[in-house]
């Protein structure tokens, strides 16, 4: 079916809305579920064609390219909607080397990958970074990092861990054991037995609040309704760690980021324990450097970190957060303008917002 929009905008539906705005921003996450055709020109393209952009009065949006070939309309030799896309292709070509990255007991190195997917290894370099969001050696890192964490907690033998997981250095891997466990070895086999996770939960604003720290910082801001929940969310991430309950000491750092609640300009003079690959610390980086009062699209994050494409990437780091208001990603948008979805919930992002503009 097709539906013509060459017709007052007032009769627009919210539907039409989510499709136009998704062609305005070349979005390809709407390749493949609809297209879109321009009576001016009698061609019809993908959403994220790189094609000037069409009068909306001209559009029309269809489910699938024969209703559009069915309504009269050809496929644009630009985007190619009857084809797989250039970008669908190298995607399948990334996730290949992926596979082969994730079953091979040694890292293959960047000439091996770019010859299985017969690309050059400049030229596939640049496409990985791109589609995945890291370059293939970081993402050799965190499959080495998983491998490790699933060993560690089946074999008795570290060091048994180490080599298995395809580090080749137990002293290198000793030395940033920290960075990729968050503790040691042995404890991280435990579950965090010897780690002790100090945490304290209060009410603020936004409802019920979970700070929690290791000895390396502010490691947890988690929002809710409910208590327990977020104790349990704690357990979770450390289900034999020790976790202590928070001294008089402790009610300090809880005022202190209660007050970056109340007041997020005012910022947090506490050290973080942020926990994350390398392309989530730039994403979280970037996500600081916004100033209070203000919001940032996913686009232009993608765009401050040098991958203009990573825009889902971004999007998945934003989610990652688990310093809600110190990591402020309840400052990113989308591309319109509109509220995304937020780990503790758009309202109160939307009155995370609000409170930074007033303020």
């Amino acid at each position: 079916m097709v539906r013509m929009l060459a017709q007052p905008a007032a009769t627009y539906t919210a539907t039409d809305d989510i499709f136009w705005n998704a062609v305005e921003a070349r979005d390809r996450g709407f390749d493949g579920k609809i297209y879109y055709s321009v009576a001016s020109t009698g061609v019809y393209c993908r959403p994220s064609c790189p094609a000037r952009l069409a009068r909306r009065e001209n559009v029309a949006f269809h489910t699938t390219c024969r209703d559009a070939e069915a309504a009269g309309f050809r496929a644009c030799k630009r985007c190619k909607p009857n084809e797989t896309s250039p970008y669908d292709r190298a995607a399948a070509k990334v996730a290949e080397a992926c596979r082969m990255i994730e079953a091979a007991e040694q890292p293959p190195n960047l000439g091996e990958l770019a010859a299985a997917v017969e690309l050059s290894q400049y030229h596939f370099h640049r496409v990985f970074k791109e589609i995945a969001g890291i370059t293939p050696k970081a993402y050799a890192v965190a499959c080495r990092q998983k491998r490790l964490r699933t060993t560690l907690s089946k074999t008795n033998s570290v060091t048994e861990a180490i080599h298995e997981a395809g580090f080749s250095s137990s002293g290198r891997f000793y030395a940033n054991s920290n960075d990729v466990l968050g503790m040691t070895p042995t404890e991280f086999r435990s579950g965090g037995t010897n780690a002790e996770m100090r945490f304290a939960v209060g009410e603020c604003s936004l409802g019920t609040i979970l700070v929690a720290s290791s000895d390396r910082g502010i490691a947890a801001i988690l929002l809710g309704d409910d208590p327990e929940t977020l104790i349990h969310d704690l357990q979770d991430r450390f289900p034999n760690a020790t976790l202590i309950g928070g001294d008089r000491a402790y009610e300090d750092v809880m005022a202190k980021v209660i007050g970056l609640v109340e007041a997020p300009g005012t910022g947090l003079d506490l050290p973080l324990d942020v926990r994350g690959t390398a392309f989530q610390h730039r994403v979280w980086q970037a996500l600081r450097e916004i100033p209070a009062g203000t919001t940032a699209t996913y686009s232009e994050i993608a765009d401050r970190i040098g991958m203009p494409k990573a825009v889902r990437a971004v999007a998945a780091a934003c989610a990652a957060n688990k310093l809600a208001v110190a990591i402020p990603c309840h400052r990113v948008v989308r591309n319109d303008g509109s509220l995304s979805g937020y780990r503790w919930g758009v309202e109160r992002k939307r009155r995370l917002i609000e409170n930074e503009a007033k303020r």
